[in-house]
């Protein structure tokens, strides 16, 4: 009964989003499309398919969350299928905004008092990023939840007598390190969290009257830190890999061209800027939830938590609470983290909010020592804060509405289009892999591959790799080959394998979609292969081969990416005796580095082909030797070759192409000939 008023008003406001979001579809919507990847999981599972996405395809690492669909399974298997999953998601994120709000009060209370947690608990549902993500279908706030309650329980674990750390507290503490993972990756926090909490406040002698129960006493913190790695060991058992799909994708480390030295720290030194000068601040991409100019409160309430906890005797809850807060960061070393309204940033918004309460109780505290009675402003101040956020609440719903609209009008409708319109055996490549599959019902070929195993590293190389990699696989396996294209086609970038146009789903009144127009195309694939051959062979026997962007090819021979990026890896196309032919390239290059390989005492000559949009000269050295200067073509592709000398044609060759103006050029392909 205590925490009635918090039902009620989650109820109301679940109600009243709801609500909102059916008067402008006429049904239940939900405002992205990832969540509808969640929805055909758990239509998978229902169906006793241990998480593989589409019908005869085995397991798939593309499911960022492992225990979201297990919780959907049963609904769908009761009945909830289609549209009406998005219930029983609504019901599920609802509940879990309602008891984050009495959790956030729990871990404020001894920091700030009564009045002032009480204002951290407004903010919860006051806050339009946790509004979204309740009814985004997604796991947003459920993980917000998992992080929350497990924070308060190391939290607890320290600030108990130590005779009051029973058996069953621990049991706890070790089940939130292995569930938290399996809800998100960022739930490996909550197992190093429980970890350190378990060591830091280890047992220090063996009770021989619980002697069976001294391997979980002294050895919970280990097991506790093995919850991190469940989800990685079930990928390489099932996939060969640690890493998810969705890690390759957006998880900078991993990523080529941003994920080493320099580049990696530049790029997470631009997202942490973006965060701290826009994201806080209320501006652009998170003016929509956060009042403008919040940026001195944000950072005035970390510096709070700490504060609050030496005046309250709280050092371990302040401490653990702020860096929970600053967990918050942990999506600034993705890729970007401005996807999906910002869904990866507002799991930890709670820990934010209880520093704005600290904020609150330490001003009025502060200002209490000239005027005592100003130290009962402190709930004041708070609830003032979460006024703040509720302001933004209209707009919050006004966009959830337009953007589950948006997705229903092109993502949703594109799907029901493909179950009636293709044939049963289609398998359609998709950017946007969720509501399509999930209402088509037909095999998908994930482009970003995010739910197809194996072809996220190459949409994370860019549209030239795309585009080599279907040339392999339509010589090895064309059964693997989309039918179909449902694309945005300037994400996918291999215009060559679009064929006639049979559909399009145009929205224009929106901000969530990856583009205004999303067109359904038959696939074709005449141009694999086109470019293969030089337009004249300059040799006898063909030795050797480097296809530029072919990741395979570079692989074989050394070929180094050097500064680059993958808006530089492109397909392009020419037209040849009447003949269109189209290539993988890599442009915007300065230099080319790579190795080739023939027999030892024959002699060769080299061809390449080159694209550049001026004329100028590249330098070729075989090892460190110039040995010629080959006329780049303006506006246009240029396939050159020359003689590799006498004295350097051993069996490995090395090779340099060198462009010394600045104004780069692009490489295509180069073949080894003998002569």
């Amino acid at each position: 009964m205590r925490f009635l008023p918090v039902a009620l008003a989650t109820a109301a406001l679940a109600a009243y989003t709801m609500r909102a979001i059916i008067a402008r579809c006429g049904h239940p919507a939900v405002p992205l499309d990832d969540a509808f990847i969640h929805f055909q999981y758990a239509k998978r599972l229902a169906s006793g398919h241990f998480f593989s996405y589409v019908e005869g395809e085995g397991y798939s690492s593309g499911a960022t969350s492992l225990l979201w669909p297990l919780l959907l399974a049963p609904l769908h298997a009761a009945g909830l299928d289609d549209l009406s999953i998005i219930w029983g998601a609504w019901v599920l994120g609802f509940l879990s905004l309602g008891a984050l709000a009495v959790e956030t009060y729990r871990l404020a209370l001894p920091l700030v008092g009564r009045g002032a947690s009480v204002g951290a608990a407004a903010m919860v549902p006051c806050f339009g990023g946790y509004v979204f993500g309740a009814a985004s279908g997604m796991e947003v706030v459920p993980l917000a939840l998992v992080l929350a309650f497990s924070l308060r329980q190391c939290i607890e674990w320290g600030e108990i007598p130590r005779e009051e750390r029973t058996f069953r507290r621990r049991t706890r503490l070790l089940a939130l390190a292995f569930v938290a993972p399996l809800l998100r990756p960022e739930g490996s926090l909550v197992s190093i969290m429980v970890f350190a909490t378990l060591l830091a406040f280890a047992p220090r002698e063996h009770d021989p009257a619980t002697r069976s129960r001294d391997l979980l006493r002294h050895g919970a913190a280990p097991i506790a830190l093995a919850g991190a790695f469940v989800v990685p060991l079930l990928h390489l058992a099932l996939t060969g890999n640690v890493s998810s799909s969705t890690t390759i994708v957006k998880w900078l480390p991993g990523n080529p061209y941003y994920g080493h030295g320099a580049a990696l720290v530049a790029s997470v030194r631009d997202n942490l800027r973006i965060f701290f000068d826009t994201i806080i601040d209320g501006r652009e991409w998170s003016a929509v939830y956060i009042p403008a100019g919040a940026r001195p409160f944000g950072v005035a309430a970390l510096l709070a938590i700490p504060v609050a906890g030496r005046l309250r005797d709280r050092p371990l809850r302040a401490g653990l609470v702020l860096l929970m807060a600053l967990g918050m960061l942990v999506p600034c070393t993705y890729l970007t983290f401005l996807w999906n309204r910002l869904r990866y940033l507002w799991p930890f918004a709670f820990a934010w909010f209880i520093g704005l309460s600290c904020l609150a109780r330490c001003v009025a505290d502060a200002v209490a020592v000239f005027v005592p009675r100003f130290g009962l402003a402190a709930p004041v101040l708070s609830g003032i804060f979460a006024g703040a956020f509720a302001s933004h609440l209209g707009w919050t719903l006004d966009d959830l509405a337009s953007s589950a609209s948006a997705i229903d009008r092109q993502q949703v409708t594109l799907g029901r289009w493909a179950k009636t319109a293709l044939d049963p055996g289609s398998r359609i490549g998709v950017n946007d892999t969720g509501a399509i599959t999930y209402f088509s019902d037909l095999r998908t070929f994930d482009v970003v591959g995010l739910t197809t195993p194996g072809e996220a590293r190459y949409w994370v190389a860019g549209a030239g790799s795309r585009f080599e990699h279907y040339e392999r696989l339509a010589r090895s396996s064309p059964e693997l080959l989309p039918t179909h294209f449902i694309v945005y086609p300037h994400w996918l970038g291999c215009d060559a394998i679009l064929g006639e146009e049979l559909y399009r789903a145009t929205v224009l009144d929106q901000t969530i979609l990856g583009g205004a127009t999303m067109l359904a195309y038959t696939a074709r694939y005449d141009a694999l292969g086109s470019g293969e051959s030089p337009r004249h062979a300059p040799g006898s026997a063909l030795a050797d081969v480097l296809d530029v962007a072919d990741l395979e090819s570079e692989a074989e021979h050394a070929y180094e990416l050097g500064p680059t990026r993958e808006t530089d890896n492109v397909a392009l196309g020419y037209e040849h005796d009447g003949e269109q032919i189209a290539d993988g390239a890599r442009v915007r290059r300065s230099f080319d580095r790579f190795v080739m390989r023939g027999r030892p005492g024959s002699l060769y000559r080299l061809a390449a082909r080159f694209v550049a949009g001026h004329s100028g000269d590249l330098e070729v050295r075989i090892g460190d030797e110039p040995v010629a200067t080959l006329k780049l073509t303006p506006d246009g592709w240029t396939e050159a070759s020359l003689d590799i000398p006498d004295a350097l044609a051993d069996g490995t060759i090395r090779v340099s192409i060198v462009e010394s103006s600045g104004a780069g050029f692009g490489s295509a392909h180069y073949w080894l000939y003998e002569r």
